[in-house]
Formats: C-alpha cells, sequence, structure tokens
C-alpha cells in the first residue's frame, strides 16, 4: 500500500490542437461543427488545446470560450499566447496557458554561443510492433517513427511523434506528427482505417480516396493539406 494518498506519474494522451486564424465566435463555432459533423466518434466532446498564435488585434477571450465549448469540445489549455494581456484573460477563466516544446527551442537557441556537434544530435529513434494490434489498444512512439510488422485491428489507434509505418491491414486510427511536425508521413501496404492524421490535419474512412482504398499508399502533408500517392 502507497505510504502517500496521492502520486504523480508521467503519462501520454492524444490531444488535438486547434489553431484558431479566426477571432469571430460564430464562425469559430460553426467550422468546428462542420469537423465534428464529419468525425463524431473522434472528436465528440473531445478534450483539445487552443492555439491562438495567428490571433491578432482585439480579442473576446469569454466568447471563443463560449463558442468552442458549444460545440461540446473540452478546453484543456491554449498555447501560441504571446500577448501578456490575454494571459492574464485565460488564466481567468481557469485555462492553463501552454508553452509547446518547439517555441521553448526555437527561443533558446540564440543564446546558444554554439551549434550542436553531430555528437549531440541522436538518430532519429524508431519504434517497432511485431505483433498484432487489438481493438481498444494505443501504440505511442514518443518523439520516435513507429513501424507495426502486423496488422492494426478497427478501434485501434497509432501515434507517433515521428512517421508512421504499417506493414499489415491497417483498419484502426493512424496519428503521426502528434507533436506537430507537419513533415512526417504515413506508409501504409493495405490502407482501410477508420482515420488517418498528420500533425492535426485528418482524413476519416470515408474522406480516403477510392483508388487508395485497400491499396498501398502514402499520406503526408501538401501546402498544409493532407495528400496522398501510391507506395511503390
Amino acid at each position: 500500500m502507497s505510504q502517500t494518498p496521492i502520486e504523480f506519474k508521467g503519462s501520454s494522451f492524444t490531444l488535438s490542437v486547434v489553431h484558431l486564424h479566426h477571432s469571430q465566435p460564430e464562425v469559430i463555432r460553426q467550422a468546428l461543427q462542420d469537423k465534428i459533423d464529419q468525425a463524431p466518434a473522434f472528436l465528440q466532446n473531445a478534450p483539445v488545446v487552443l492555439n491562438v498564435s495567428a490571433l491578432a488585434g482585439d480579442i473576446n477571450w469569454k466568447q471563443i470560450q463560449q463558442a468552442v465549448s458549444a460545440t461540446g469540445l473540452r478546453i484543456v489549455g491554449v498555447s501560441g499566447c504571446k500577448d501578456d494581456a490575454l494571459k492574464k484573460m485565460i488564466a481567468r477563466a481557469g485555462l492553463p496557458v501552454l508553452s509547446e516544446g518547439k517555441e521553448q527551442r526555437n527561443h533558446a537557441e540564440p543564446v546558444a554561443a554554439e551549434a550542436p556537434t553531430p555528437v549531440a544530435e541522436s538518430a532519429s529513434k524508431t519504434r517497432i510492433i511485431n505483433t498484432p494490434v487489438r481493438s481498444g489498444q494505443q501504440i505511442y512512439a514518443r518523439n520516435a517513427d513507429l513501424i507495426v510488422t502486423s496488422s492494426v485491428s478497427a478501434g485501434a489507434e497509432l501515434v507517433a511523434d515521428g512517421n508512421i509505418h504499417i506493414y499489415g491491414m491497417m483498419r484502426g486510427r493512424a496519428l503521426a506528427g502528434a507533436s506537430g511536425d507537419r513533415d512526417c508521413q504515413i506508409f501504409c501496404t493495405n490502407l482501410v482505417a477508420e482515420l488517418v492524421s498528420i500533425a492535426g490535419e485528418y482524413w476519416i474512412m470515408d474522406q480516403i480516396p477510392t483508388e487508395f482504398f485497400g491499396k498501398a499508399a502514402r499520406l503526408c502533408l501538401t501546402e498544409g493539406a493532407l495528400t496522398i500517392q501510391t507506395l511503390n
């Protein structure tokens, strides 16, 4: 039995980041509702982080918060906030202001006197799964690529901060670039996925072009949009 009533432990959860490019609450609400209607099983009552880095000028934070909450999404934090007044409004609303890892690294780069030596830059890690991924399972490759050599059942979820490779039947969900890396890709030998996502841009099953459904395919982002091509 534990000697303390509580215990802090690190863990990993999949969170969608909603990047706001418009400050009008009703426009935001409608755009979010349209997305939720496309993938209700994935987004209904989902926890999200709002990224406000693209917003400028006067912002009615209370109305924006109400617009997002009206769709059923649960705001668990706000990122990309550089305005002190907005930070105070967010804090008064009871929400944490989050600093994303990439922002912290970019901020620290000018301070460094010398560039890191090649020895300090470790090779990209890879997590390899050689057994079938069953419904209800989630596999997460933190700061790494993910390779699955077997099948992925419907209801299973693959999440990686890097690329995802599936060398079997892919029926579940694949979310590459989970930390926001938009250069990540998904490679699959038999694509019948419930959902595919790269850095928050996603397609549900009905949006996958029919000519690629059940085929070997490669997905990536081109000019911010998901694209697909035959995997040769």
